[in-house]
């Protein structure tokens, strides 16, 4: 008899029914249990059951797609693992409902898949999302259902809900002026990774410092406890930081029709790190920090006078606009350039 070529390394999505394939991610979708507390009915369904303990929910959802959120080869030899994709799909949207003050309890997740797809990325992908979801703290998420589709690239959608337990969400509107302008989480890391990720520098020859960078932009850390903790401490705004400091801050600024004014010196700090890829890519480590996004860390505004939370670091002061400057982000009182990611700028 023949030997079978589609061994478990070249067998692909198109060999499995739908049905077979869903049969190998569910497994690997349970969190210590079938699911998390407030999934009562997980995948298996036309629809999952969440609960809703004090009857609102936080909703949220992002896309990753091929060649425009992630490539599968990157120029400098880079592979793009489905336990990456997975991962950043997870990390991006608990990152969402952290910044409301909130806690995830549940991700429904929907593939669009080429038919080449290896079954073996797939499968790492399910790895991924719920590695992330346990290594990053979302002890009551689970992925409580999804679906599956076919498509000419890679397509991940993760819609994520979450809880306030009983509390008020943290907007984007409540800055004032005389707040405390304040950070937890990194940022410039994830866009120095990118940049690592796009140069002809060979993977295989980065430094544990660099690949420590590209595994932020592959593989995010938000500060999962900080959101509900600037809650609880009287936070007036928040957001994520997704697209970049100062692009994430104009929107904060806007919503709160106030000036965040950012001290150059506590920017300065944050430069520390990047040297590992500025050296090399002859790049300003502070284009990163006020450009990059993908850290996923929080920006949030304090009442003057409080201590801040755990995670958080003071890095401006929010102010009034004045005749001359209207709301938006300044740098010791100069206007930010314009910086950040666009979806849809060339």
């Amino acid at each position: 008899m023949p030997e079978n070529p589609l061994t478990e390394e070249t067998l692909t999505v198109a060999a499995l029914s739908e049905s077979e394939l869903l049969a190998m991610i569910f497994p690997r979708l349970a969190l210590g249990g079938p699911h998390g507390a407030a999934t009562l009915l997980g995948p298996g369904d036309d629809a999952a059951l969440v609960a809703s303990p004090d009857g609102r929910t936080l909703i949220s959802i992002d896309t990753q797609v091929q060649d425009q959120d992630f490539r599968l080869q990157w120029a400098n030899g880079y592979q793009t693992t489905g336990f990456d994709v997975g991962w950043k799909a997870a990390a991006q949207n608990l990152s969402d409902i952290n910044a409301m003050g909130g806690k995830a309890t549940s991700l429904v997740v929907s593939l669009t898949l080429p038919p080449g797809t290896p079954v073996n990325w797939v499968v790492d992908l399910a790895d991924g999302l719920t590695a992330a979801i346990r290594e990053l703290g979302a002890t009551d998420c689970s992925v409580a259902g999804g679906d599956l589709g076919r498509g000419r690239e890679i397509s991940v959608s993760v819609a994520v809900l979450g809880t306030l337990a009983g509390g008020s969400a943290v907007l984007r509107s409540g800055a004032r002026a005389g707040d405390i302008l304040a950070l937890a989480g990194t940022v410039g890391r994830a866009a120095a990774g990118l940049a690592l990720l796009e140069s002809d520098t060979p993977v295989r020859s980065l430094a544990a410092a660099q690949r420590a960078l590209v595994e932020t932009q592959c593989r995010p850390r938000p500060p999962l406890s900080a959101g509900p903790l600037a809650r609880a401490a009287g936070a007036t705004a928040m957001m994520d930081i997704s697209d970049g400091l100062v692009r994430d801050g104009r929107r904060l600024a806007a919503a709160s029709s106030v000036v965040l004014d950012l001290d150059p010196l506590e920017l300065k700090r944050h430069t520390e790190g990047l040297s590992p890829a500025s050296d090399i890519l002859a790049r300003d480590p502070m284009e990163w920090v006020l450009g990059g996004g993908e850290d996923h860390g929080l920006l949030a505004t304090f009442p003057a006078g409080i201590q801040l939370p755990a995670g958080f670091t003071a890095i401006g002061s929010v102010q009034a606009p004045g005749n001359d400057i209207n709301p938006g982000v300044t740098i010791a009182g100069r206007v930010a350039g314009a910086t950040g990611w666009d979806h849809f700028a060339d």
